[in-house]
């Protein structure tokens, strides 16, 4: 037995060592895929195939690194994989040489992010837009849109009519925009990260000559990850494969999760059509999870059909069920899930062994406060913490003025949001308003566009549309404010600034939720300050807690790759996982459907999932994600709910209020939790959810 066979389990072995030609390798989540594919490298070269032969692509830089260093470990680090990396960087370092071709300079710049916006700011001016009368997409939203179509090989008005409807009726200012831009671009000599790709493709493409020298030097390109491949890169793999036809891409449809990027499973789902003498290897023996939480991954497939059908096999003894719990509020979970946590810990569990998955960033955010309270450290992953977004301190910042006219940076702040209104003219703006006065009159608001030119009006008149619905005399809680906040054109201001401006304004949904609990607007923003500050201290004090000594906080979208002992998936209700716009995606549904698969494969030994039967500012009765509902009941322990139900008594008609089993009842089997720890101590079996405060 040679030492590949006697390292790898027969389903990796037979990958590793398979013949020349195309291969499809679908390895589903924990089957060992980066061991495989460096196993792959390492036999080839040891069978006298030079590194440089071998174009190893993989999606991030993490990634390439970690393949390098197992084949380094394989084969001695005098081995040398040139051209090994993202596809980014290897379309980089062939441009570098053939960049002429093109008509571009080898020495081109790179732009970052923040380097495009600004051209794209440049040329949205040049393009004359007339941003008086109506809001214009911001130069962040126009790039996005220009990139999505770049990566999708898709017309603008297509990715408009599919993604922004919004913005159709500005498709000609945009499609000129997107020409200007790329003119800009080349007339300096620069390019963008889509540009890596799409001049990578243009060279093979149009370049019959230069596509053979390099398809000929590489005689095997192997693939990680691709199922998240667009349409551009599907291109360019067909083109450096073209010559041998050596190609082998490992990846899992089942994982496909970022259609947002312009990422098509169409490209692993149709692989045996575009190579049709392929052939297919399955990786289904799973290392990472217990049975039991196999059980349940395997189940939640079932009801998607575009798929290649897999069961994933666990190597581990069984254990415990995933459990199912169900509270009357974001309170109840939030508490329920912090005093979980804290009991791992006092068992020994290590905290970066521990993570809480949710679908939207927003669905933290009541978690985050009481696991401040609790003093548990916890590292953010997805974005940034949830009272630190941009779109959430302009909220606060409107509240902030209401509660304290004097407050200048507020001002500044909502000043900047509106069309027309910069540094100058603020200050302007806060000299005639004499705010240190500390009173604001609805004569010196409406006296202000005296001062003003033309395009600051319109900015002016938009701001104090917003303002005057938040101080109407009417509104008098923070709730409420927040509430006429998001009625308002506010929200046509995060449309036009924002791609994802339906997630930021769930984001506020949901601080207006939080806010509920504050009568009085001075002690709610009090709150937040003295929750800030003891996040600060925790950062820049003495003492500074470690990375591994912090429990994790994740996107489902951003815990893709990695596992945790136990992990929580928080805010399974309905509407919240899934996305309520996937029911009115083509296809949407299924990928959420992945991505919950996802957030179940990240578990090893323990999986919880919960969810408020209340969500939203309206307060209304939701119920569990269809994805549960989808679940054999014989899969998991349920608590708090029968069916759908939760434990709903009665239903009052005269004052039309929703009466729960009262929590001082006697019911057999159930544990009795302690007033002021109210999950504390609670076993697998007689949890009970408390729905008193419904």
């Amino acid at each position: 037995m040679n030492k590949f066979e006697k390292e790898l389990n027969p389903e990796q072995y037979s990958v590793v060592t398979s013949s020349a030609g195309s291969a499809l390798v679908l390895a589903g989540a924990g089957s060992g895929k980066t061991r495989t594919i460096a196993y792959r490298v390492a036999y080839l070269i040891e069978k006298g195939v030079s590194p440089s032969a071998i174009l190893l692509l993989t999606f991030t830089n993490k990634a390439a690194k970690e393949m390098v260093e197992r084949i380094t470990s394989l084969l001695g680090d005098s081995i040398r994989l040139p051209w090994s990396g993202t596809f980014h960087s290897v379309a980089c370092k062939i441009l570098r040489r053939y960049a002429r071709n093109i008509g571009y300079d080898n020495n081109f710049t790179i732009l970052d992010s923040g380097d495009s916006v600004d051209l794209v700011k440049l040329c949205i001016k040049a393009q004359g837009v007339d941003t008086k009368n109506k809001r214009f997409p911001s130069a962040k939203v126009v790039l996005s849109i220009i990139s999505f179509a770049r990566n999708a090989c898709a017309p603008i008005v297509d990715v408009l009519e599919k993604k922004h409807v919004r913005w159709v009726d500005f498709e000609g200012d945009i499609s000129a925009i997107a020409i200007r831009y790329h003119e800009r671009k080349r007339a300096a000599g620069v390019m963008d990260f889509d540009d890596l790709l799409v001049y990578f493709y243009r060279l093979l493409h149009d370049s019959p000559e230069l596509c053979a020298v390099l398809s000929k030097q590489f005689h095997y390109v192997i693939v990680d990850e691709y199922q998240d491949t667009n349409t551009l890169q599907a291109g360019i793999l067909r083109l450096c494969s073209s010559f041998h036809n050596n190609i082998l891409v490992v990846g899992d449809d089942a994982q496909s999760i970022y259609s947002f990027r312009a990422a098509d499973i169409a490209n692993i789902l149709d692989f045996e059509k575009t190579y049709p003498e392929a052939k297919v290897f399955r990786l289904e023996t799973n290392y990472r999870s217990t049975p039991n939480i196999l059980d349940v991954a395997n189940c939640v497939l079932e009801q998607n059909t575009n798929q290649y059908k897999k069961t994933l096999r666990s190597v581990q003894d069984r254990a415990t069920n995933p459990e199912v719990h169900v509270f009357a509020d974001g309170k109840e979970e939030s508490d329920f899930v912090a005093y979980q946590i804290k009991d791992l810990l006092a068992e020994g569990i290590k905290p970066n062994d521990i993570a809480v998955l949710f679908r939207a960033a927003f669905h933290s955010q009541a978690l985050e406060m009481v696991l401040m309270r609790l003093g548990i450290p916890y590292e953010y992953r997805g974005g940034v913490r949830f009272f630190d977004r941009a779109h959430i301190k302009d909220v606060l910042a409107f509240l902030r003025i209401i509660n304290n006219p004097k407050d200048e940076m507020a001002w500044t702040r909502v000043l900047l949001m509106q069309v027309g209104i910069g540094p100058v003219t603020i200050q302007k703006i806060l000299q005639h308003l004499q705010i240190g006065d500390g009173a604001i009159t609805e004569e010196s608001l409406l006296s202000v566009p005296s001062i003003l030119s033309a395009k600051a009006k319109i900015g002016w008149n938009d701001f104090v549309m917003i303002y005057t619905a938040v101080i109407a005399a009417d509104v008098t809680e923070p709730q409420q404010m927040i509430g006429r906040l998001l009625d308002s054109k506010f929200s046509e201001y995060l449309e036009s600034e924002y791609i994802d401006y339906r997630d930021r304004l769930q984001d506020i949904d949901h601080l207006a939720v939080f806010s509920a609990e504050h009568k009085d607007l001075a002690a709610f923003l009090s709150e937040l300050a003295l929750q800030e500050q003891f996040v600060q201290k925790q950062s820049l004090g003495q003492g500074r807690v470690l990375p591994e000594e912090k429990i994790i906080l994740s996107t489902v979208h951003q815990a893709k790759g990695l596992e945790w002992h136990t992990v929580f998936v928080i805010h399974m209700s309905e509407g919240q996982f899934p996305n309520e716009r996937a029911s009115f995606e083509a296809k949407g549904m299924e990928e959420e459907r992945r991505l919950f698969y996802v957030a179940v494969t990240r578990a090893k030994k323990q999986l919880f999932f919960t969810y408020p039967v209340t969500t939203h500012r309206h307060m209304a009765l939701g119920k569990q994600s269809v994805f549960l509902e989808e679940l054999d009941r014989a899969l998991v322990e349920t608590y708090g709910f029968s069916g759908s139900s939760c434990f709903l008594d009665t239903y009052d008609s005269d004052d039309s209020s929703l009466c729960f089993t009262d929590p001082s009842d006697e019911v057999d089997d159930i544990e009795y939790i302690p007033e002021g720890e109210p999950f504390g101590n609670t076993s697998n079996k007689g949890r009970r959810n408390l729905l008193s405060n419904f």
